[in-house]
C-alpha cells in the first residue's frame, strides 16, 4: 500500500465524471480483493494458533506418559530437553507471525478506509449509512476495526499474540526448570530459575512485539485524516 508522499496535495476524486467510466468497478474490485486478503489473514491467525496449541497439547501428553514410565528420572529430563525446544521454536514462530499478521490486517483496514473515502467522494449522500470509517488515520482505523475510538485492556488480553506469547513464556520457564533439574539444582532453585526465565521471556517477547508495531506505525502518514 503506497503512502502519500510529503508535500503532495491530498488525493481527491472531486470533478471525476464516473458516468460511463469504470472507476466504481475498479474501487469495488480492489475492496473485495482487500476483504478476501483480510479473510485469509484471519484464517491464518486461527490456523497457526490452533496448530501450535495442538502441538503443545501433544507434547504435554507425551511428557506425562514418559514421566509416569520413568518417575521424572533422567529419561524424562532427556526427553523433555529434546521435545520442549521444538515446541518453543514453533511457539516463537507462531508469535512473530501473529504480530506480522496483525500489522498486515491493520494495513488492509486502512486500504478499505481509503476506498470508502472514494465512495463518499463519488456519492457524498451515502456518508450517513456507513458504519465503518472513511478516514485512514489512527481514529479511523480504530473505528473500522473495533467500532470505537479505543480498545480496552480486555481486548489486548484476549488477542492471539498475547495468548501465544504467554504460553511461550511458560514453556521457556518449564524448559529452564528441567535444565536446572538436570544440572542438579534443588526444588527451590528450580522454581526460581523457571519463574525468572518465564518473566524474562515474557518481557522480551512483549518488547519485540511492541517495537515491531511501533516501527511500522512510526513513519506512517495518513492520506485522508479527520
Amino acid at each position: 500500500m503506497r503512502q502519500q508522499p510529503p508535500g503532495r496535495p491530498p488525493v481527491s476524486m472531486d470533478g471525476v465524471d464516473v458516468s460511463g467510466s469504470p472507476h466504481v468497478q475498479f474501487l469495488v474490485t480492489e475492496h473485495w480483493s482487500l476483504l478476501a486478503t483480510r479473510s485469509m489473514t484471519w484464517s491464518e491467525i486461527f490456523s497457526r494458533t490452533g496448530t501450535y496449541l495442538t502441538v503443545l497439547s501433544a507434547a504435554v501428553i507425551a511428557l506425562s506418559l514418559v514421566a509416569n514410565a520413568t518417575g521424572f528420572g533422567s529419561g524424562f529430563q532427556t526427553f523433555a530437553m529434546l521435545i520442549l525446544p521444538v515446541v518453543l521454536l514453533i511457539g516463537l514462530g507462531t508469535f512473530f507471525r501473529l504480530i506480522e499478521a496483525d500489522v498486515e490486517d491493520a494495513w488492509l483496514v486502512i486500504g478499505m478506509n481509503r476506498l470508502r473515502h472514494a465512495y463518499i467522494e463519488l456519492a457524498p449522500e451515502l456518508e450517513p449509512y456507513f458504519v465503518a470509517s472513511h478516514h485512514d488515520d489512527k481514529p479511523g482505523l480504530m473505528q473500522t476495526y473495533a467500532f470505537r475510538n479505543r480498545v480496552g485492556v480486555t481486548h489486548w488480553l484476549s488477542g492471539s499474540p498475547l495468548i501465544v506469547g504467554v504460553v511461550d513464556a511458560v514453556v521457556t520457564g518449564v524448559l529452564a526448570a528441567v535444565v536446572g533439574q538436570a544440572m542438579g539444582a534443588g526444588h527451590t532453585a528450580r522454581t526460581v530459575i523457571g519463574v525468572v526465565a518465564a518473566v524474562v521471556a515474557a518481557v522480551v517477547l512483549g518488547t519485540l512485539g511492541y517495537r515491531k508495531v511501533h516501527h511500522v506505525s512510526r513513519d506512517y502518514q495518513a492520506v485522508f485524516p479527520r
